[in-house]
């Protein structure tokens, strides 16, 4: 049962940001797009990324999945 339950909260969260990410490339939206930049100085080195929402929102969608999915496990045993 845990591991059903891990299955459904990790595809939902890797297809919603995988989905939101393609998307945002996809129309050039700025807060749905990855971008990682790395910069190597004399001084040091810096990396940024892009937007991290759609990671955020898939977090979001899987805690909800499992949620459903844990309620109508229940629903069907009892």
């Amino acid at each position: 049962m845990k591991l059903k339950s891990f299955i459904v909260a990790f595809s939902s969260l890797f297809f919603t940001t995988g989905l939101l990410y393609l998307v945002g490339n996809f129309f050039e939206i700025p807060w749905l797009m990855f971008q990682a930049e790395y910069t190597n100085t004399e001084n040091g080195f810096s990396f940024s990324t892009g937007s991290l929402i759609p990671l955020m929102v898939g977090l979001i969608i899987s805690f909800f999945a499992e949620k459903i999915f844990l309620y109508k496990h229940r629903q069907k045993l009892g």
